[in-house]
């Protein structure tokens, strides 16, 4: 293992539902998780070095946009008094038009039962849009046919954790503010060959290097977190692609509860798939009260 070090100054809720916004909300405990992955179509005209892994980390998310699209898998997972829960996602995305669409599995509380009291969770579809997240089957009174509209600028963690699922273009962004960086060396991830980058990085700094699209968004998480570090594991293939990143957010339930640490884990794969995201008419949109679980 090749292990170089690179600086750049400067008990026991596990998963309830936040009615008053609709959306899932992580309230205590330790998450990590991995999913599946494939390989896509390698360019060969970007290639990974181990001697300046500040300067690929934060080109990472330029290079998604110049992919297009691509399918996706993430996942939340979170263990407090010896519970360990985890909330999976599947889906794809259009980096270029940051927009994309992700079926969310939620766990079953310790008893067995969901956010409702049912014994099984029915998937929940998001709809991922700049400064917006959709919400389609998000039950506790919502009818089948409308949407839940959150904006995601006005969310505590700019929709970083919130959702059940770290939006796949702020996980790309927030390595713009990374520090700290050890090479880990190559490894394989699904039959491809990938760098694995350790590091932390700065939700501030992130934010003010980001996007347009994804500044409001990242601008509200560095306000809401406790912690501004954020450690991280990355993994770039070797055309500078994100196959692969996990984050560790820290964050305060409420003013008296213990700090959370969440990790989302999201992996890349099958690029250059076309996807095509609509986004719901405002008499889809509901906007009505939504019943606490």
């Amino acid at each position: 293992m090749v292990v170089q070090q690179y600086r750049d100054g400067g008990g026991a809720r596990a998963v309830r539902a936040l009615a008053a916004a609709g959306v899932i909300a992580v309230t205590a405990g330790c998450f990590g998780g991995d999913g599946g992955g494939g390989a896509g179509d390698g360019s060969g005209q970007r290639a990974v070095a181990a001697d300046r892994p500040l300067d690929l980390l934060g080109q990472a998310a330029d290079v998604l946009v110049e992919a297009g699209g691509a399918e996706t898998r993430t996942s939340m997972e979170t263990a407090a008094g010896g519970t360990r829960v985890t909330i999976r996602g599947q889906g794809a995305y259009d980096f270029r038009k940051q927009m994309g669409r992700l079926r969310v599995v939620l766990p079953k509380d310790a008893a067995g039962k969901d956010a409702a009291g049912a014994g099984g969770h029915r998937p929940i579809t998001e709809l991922l849009a700049p400064g917006a997240l959709y919400m389609k089957y998000r039950g506790a009174g919502v009818p089948d046919d409308k949407w839940v509209r959150i904006d995601t600028t006005g969310l505590k963690d700019g929709n970083l954790v919130t959702g059940g699922a770290t939006d796949p273009m702020a996980a790309a962004e927030l390595l713009r503010g990374a520090a700290d960086v050890t090479y880990a060396g190559k490894t394989e991830l699904a039959g491809v060959t990938v760098h694995h980058y350790r590091g932390v990085a700065d939700l501030g700094r992130a934010a003010r290097a980001a996007s347009p699209q994804s500044r409001g968004a990242l601008s509200a998480a560095a306000k809401g977190f406790s912690k501004d570090a954020v450690p991280f594991d990355a993994y770039l293939d070797e055309d500078g692609r994100l196959r692969k990143v996990r984050h560790r957010f820290t964050f305060s339930s409420d003013a008296r509860g213990p700090e959370v640490s969440v990790v989302s884990t999201l992996l890349l794969y099958g690029f250059g798939l076309p996807v095509r995201v609509t986004l719901p008419d405002e008499d889809a949109i509901y906007t009505g009260e939504i019943r606490q679980g």
